[in-house]
């Protein structure tokens, strides 16, 4: 059996950014990059599975330029078997992304692609849904438990009335929540190993190009200062006058 994780490379989550001065993108200069924590979730939960059944290959997959190989060597230090790097300096949107990724699974046949719900810069949530339509595979999205046998994925999805249960047939996508688990905390050993697995890297499908373009991107205004009311009528006022109620 083969476990595909896809692993994005990000903003430090916690990181302050800016936009550059002339609203092209962002400010990198000196900024920390990581991996994207929902990722970081989906290659523990290929770990685990793996541990359970050691049969299992994990393959680390990531899209982008040389510098996501830090990401994919961690993915590895946690317990991927070997990655690819799909090498490419584009800037992709997300339909683009999963053409990507679905020429890759076409060509590494796995049985369940795990991923991210979503990634922390783009906040999407649509690379998964958009791969499982694209190959006609099932799919579960917002895992927060997931059980592997015989073919069959079962797994428990967080919703907005409570937690749904779904058995599917694999192949299949799924998409984790934070909920699912905790990543492990990354030992010496699994560094040194890491540096041995195979990272394996090849040019971009010929076939996907991005269909959105960036206009612009600016900081976020600066809040205005708050206002205390003495009473409800007084909230009401206030609002009314401002064109809000």
């Amino acid at each position: 059996m083969k476990i595909m994780v896809t692993v994005k490379r990000v903003i430090d989550p916690y990181a302050k950014v800016r936009p550059l001065s002339d609203g092209s993108g962002v400010d990198t200069t000196g900024v920390k990059f990581d991996a994207n924590p929902f990722d970081e979730i989906a290659v523990e939960e290929a770990v685990r599975q793996k541990e359970k059944n050691p049969v299992i290959e994990i393959v680390a997959v990531s899209l982008g330029g040389t510098e996501c190989e830090e990401q994919l060597r961690k993915a590895l230090a946690m317990g991927a078997d070997k990655a690819v790097l799909i090498e490419s300096s584009e800037n992709y949107d997300t339909l683009a992304v999963a053409e990507e990724f679905v020429a890759l699974v076409k060509a590494e046949s796995p049985d369940l692609v795990l991923m991210g719900k979503q990634s922390t810069d783009g906040d999407n949530n649509q690379v998964g849904q958009m791969m499982a339509a694209l190959l006609g595979w099932p799919q579960a999205t917002f895992a927060s438990k997931l059980e592997l046998a015989d073919g069959t994925a079962r797994v428990t999805r967080e919703t907005d009335t409570g937690e749904e249960t779904l058995e599917m047939n694999l192949p299949a996508i799924v998409t984790t929540d934070l909920r699912l688990n905790e990543p492990r905390y990354i030992a010496l050993p699994g560094i040194i190993k890491a540096r041995s697995k195979p990272l394996e890297k090849r040019p971009p499908s010929s076939t996907a190009t991005s269909r959105v373009k960036t206009v612009k991107v600016e900081a976020v205004p600066a809040r205005s200062a708050g206002k205390k009311v003495g009473s409800v009528d007084e909230l009401v006022a206030e609002l009314s006058a401002r064109g809000l109620f």
